[in-house]
């Protein structure tokens, strides 16, 4: 056995699985906005309505990124550290959670900007709040 291709293998494995988790959870709309995972370019970090519906959208295609690596890596391990299934798993499961990504950015794009609020305890314009109105 090559311990590279088993370490690589392991680590795919790992990845599938936390994308399959992380896709679970958007594709729920339990996924909270954070900084660590899911999609979260400009668009969908603009609200928690933009973050969820990214995430949605992006969901299906994060689980199927995440089966297919798994898939991947376990074939490259059950045929004694094979790279040819590891590198197939790989490579689609990148380029499949980059097109739910983008999905889920215009998806999320598509949404209306959210009004601007004033912050807490301000009232009218003692605190600024008439530049954030729009007239």
């Amino acid at each position: 056995m090559n311990l590279a291709v088993t370490t690589v293998s392991v680590v795919v494995l790992l990845v599938g699985v936390s994308f399959g988790v992380i896709g679970g959870l958007g594709l729920r709309g339990t996924l909270r906005r954070n900084r660590f995972f899911g999609v979260r370019t400009e668009a969908a970090m603009r609200s928690e309505e933009a973050f969820t519906l990214a995430n949605r959208v992006a969901g299906l295609p994060t689980v199927v990124a995440g089966l297919v690596g798994v898939i991947g890596a376990a074939t490259s391990l059950a045929l004694h550290d094979s790279i040819i299934p590891l590198a197939v798993g790989v490579v689609g499961m990148l380029a499949i959670v980059v097109a739910g990504a983008a999905t889920g950015t215009k998806a999320a794009d598509a949404l209306p900007e959210p009004e601007p609020t004033l912050p807490a305890g301000c009232a009218g314009c003692a605190c600024g709040g008439c530049s954030l109105v729009k007239r």
